[in-house]
């Protein structure tokens, strides 16, 4: 199975190494405060050198400049994937469908998150004050982007091998935990349906609510002849996750 960061990473790696051959990437954003300086120090294990680029990978839409965190997000998703995969095939003889599914768990969003908060990082995120307002600090969907785009930022600045030996010590207690190693409540539900011989479930959006830096949704799921179960996360997929995990807690 070619995943959809493997079909991207070449290119993606080949973009920023000719970004990172040019002679001056401009002073496009405010300098961090030197609080957030001495975060990253410690975090990485080196002082920041391109302020710039950690400004960048820590700013989200709503501060209104000309650079947010996106960009670096989609390089650290791929950088964050390679270095998983290959913990992954180092840690584990299992079969290419268990890795995948542990790979899965421990680069989805919600993972993430979670390691956002283990790290500390929300106060150092710089939001707009409407979105601080509206709890952008708390929101998986903020969280989880910036933590890769973190990592696409260490990539570009020290490269793939200071890149993956953060991503090993971050991520230790999810690859020690076992993330993954269950089935996804998704794809349990649909094999629950299946060995009882009814038919697939049915996810609807309920509700979608608040601004799309805290946006929060709410999905229910039914089975036809067996029951319906909701509930609501902070993307679609969380909300469908979480609904099909409660429905099987309630009739499987």
């Amino acid at each position: 199975m070619v995943h959809r960061w493997q079909r991207q990473l070449v290119p993606a790696l080949d973009l920023v190494h000719r970004g990172a051959l040019e002679p001056h990437r401009g002073h496009v954003l405010s300098a961090l405060p030197p609080e957030t300086l001495g975060y990253l120090a410690d975090l990485t294990g080196g002082a920041p050198t391109l302020v710039d680029l950690w400004t960048e990978a820590l700013t989200h839409g709503s501060m209104g400049e000309a650079r947010d965190y996106q960009r670096l997000e989609f390089l650290g998703d791929r950088v964050l994937g390679l270095a998983i995969a290959e913990w992954l095939h180092e840690k584990s003889d299992a079969a290419e469908g268990k890795l995948s599914q542990r790979l899965n768990a421990l680069v989805s969003r919600e993972t993430c998150a979670d390691v956002a908060r283990h790290i500390a990082l929300p106060s150092h995120i710089r939001l707009g004050k409407q979105a601080r307002d509206d709890g952008g600090t708390q929101s998986d969907n903020i969280l989880g982007d910036v933590m890769e785009a973190l990592i696409g930022a260490l990539f570009v600045e020290r490269g793939f091998d200071a890149a993956r030996a953060f991503v090993r010590r971050v991520w230790d207690k999810p690859m020690a935990t076992g993330t993954g190693q269950r089935k996804h409540p998704k794809a349990a539900l649909q094999e629950w349906a299946a060995g009882n011989r009814r038919k697939p479930p049915v996810y609807t959006l309920v509700a979608r609510e608040g601004p799309d830096h805290a946006a929060r949704f709410t999905v229910s799921v039914e089975v036809k002849g067996v029951g319906t179960a909701s509930a609501t996360g902070s993307s679609k997929q969380e909300a469908e996750t979480s609904a099909a995990r409660a429905f099987m807690q309630d009739f499987g």
